[in-house]
């Protein structure tokens, strides 16, 4: 298929269980943090890869291995860059993109959540 909608009612069950955000490379401060993913278009050694990203409720701390746009698609957020100490907080339909080598503080207040992406390497 070469034109895929973003399903706005997809949710963790939908998706493949990975292990925790850890898993992923992430520090972990308060919760579980379990990680799921669907790709939608190319895969994890791609220069350039789509898919959705849930994980459950908890906070933790990653340095973006990529540029990403991203798109809430279930739940909130508040993502606080580090490296300027802005928070925002975002809730479905809300977008952000990231330049690669951001350090970025997750805290997922809902009980999960959802995004879609789209990664350059």
């Amino acid at each position: 298929m070469s034109l895929l909608p973003i399903l706005p009612n997809i949710t963790l069950a939908d998706m493949m269980h990975i292990g925790t955000v850890a898993d992923l490379g992430s520090t972990i401060l308060e919760g579980e943090v379990r990680a799921y993913v669907k790709g939608t278009f190319g895969g994890p050694t791609d220069a350039v890869s789509a898919g959705y990203f849930g994980a459950t409720q908890g906070k933790f701390r990653m340095v973006y291995p990529f540029n990403e746009q991203a798109t809430v698609v279930l739940g909130e957020v508040s993502l606080t860059d580090e490296s300027t100490g802005q928070t925002t907080h975002y809730k479905t339909g809300d977008s952000w993109c990231v330049t690669k080598g951001t350090p970025i503080l997750w805290d997922i207040t809902s009980e999960a959540f959802i995004k879609h992406y789209l990664a350059a390497v």
